[in-house]
């Protein structure tokens, strides 16, 4: 649950990994305590990744026709989360024409908040625009949208004959939609079998101001502070590589044992010369 995924995030990110969460809000039907749990649970799990995507079960009932079934509806609520999910690890691992890599997705998404990732399909004649307004307009987001969003990370994979005015015409309908100084990040992969289609996967990030604001630091992350308020001792690590902490700990740890071994070899030795019964009448 809800608890459960902070804590496992919260691991992640000590670790120094990105940590993108994905949750689900119940049905309507379920009633308030249910929702009041959930929202409690996305609460404290948004205060531990960098990225949160919300989607509300009830969204489900736009995707699904009167006669559709249950167990279809929930194929495709899966097919559109492994979809944009998909997308973002195709631009880590395939190769394109303009890369995108690992650190241009942690650009975008880390320490954002709320996120909306979405991906779409176009063909015919004005396939790159179809493909880029459903890309950015997921049934199943919450209502959020990308207008205003501060970092934007968009990739297009097309057949070969794709031409530089398409990509420019869905690249200027995302950028229209953005804050005017975000970080766009593009990429481009040519796929063969993609005959007239175009695939545009969007991941739109940074929609107003996080409760613990993070800025990107050269060897890490470093929480905002407020002035005439300490820093907590626990924030100051967190300004030191991870490593390197491990190696101050285990340093530490040394000195103590080092004492304990100086005072063991003290007054200890010729304490435990006396028989316990004398000893625990002279304490």
């Amino acid at each position: 649950g809800g608890g459960g995924a902070a804590v496992v995030a919260s691991i992640a990110k000590e670790l120094g990994a990105l940590t993108v969460g994905v949750v689900t809000k119940p049905f309507l039907f379920e009633g308030k305590r249910r929702m009041s749990n959930a929202e409690s649970g996305i609460d404290a799990l948004t205060k531990e990744v960098d990225t949160l995507i919300t989607i509300p079960n009830q969204r489900l009932l736009s995707i699904a026709g009167r006669n559709t079934t249950l167990l279809d509806t929930f194929r495709k609520a899966d097919d559109v989360l492994y979809q944009a999910v998909k997308g973002i690890s195709d631009l880590i691992l395939f190769e394109g024409l303009v890369n995108v890599d690992f650190a241009d997705v942690r650009a975008v998404m880390s320490e954002m908040g709320m996120a909306m990732m979405g991906s779409g399909e176009g063909s015919g004649e004005n396939r790159a625009i179809e493909a880029a307004e459903k890309a950015i307009s997921s049934p199943l987001l919450e209502d959020i949208s990308i207008h205003g969003a501060r970092g934007i990370l968009i990739n297009v994979t097309a057949g070969p004959d794709v031409t530089l005015q398409e990509i420019n015409e869905a690249a200027e309908l995302i950028h229209a939609e953005a804050h005017d100084e975000a970080n766009i990040i593009w990429g481009m992969v040519i796929d063969d079998e993609l005959a007239d289609m175009v695939r545009v996967t969007v991941i739109a990030t940074g929609f107003g101001d996080r409760e613990h604001t993070r800025v990107a630091g050269p060897t890490g992350t470093v929480s905002a502070k407020t002035p005439g308020i300490e820093t907590p001792a626990y924030e100051k690590k967190l300004d030191i590589p991870t490593f390197a902490r491990k190696q101050q700990d285990q340093n530490v740890e040394q000195v103590k044992l080092k004492k304990l071994s100086v005072m063991s070899n003290g007054d200890d030795e010729e304490k435990y010369e006396i028989p316990t019964f004398l000893r625990r009448q002279v304490d």
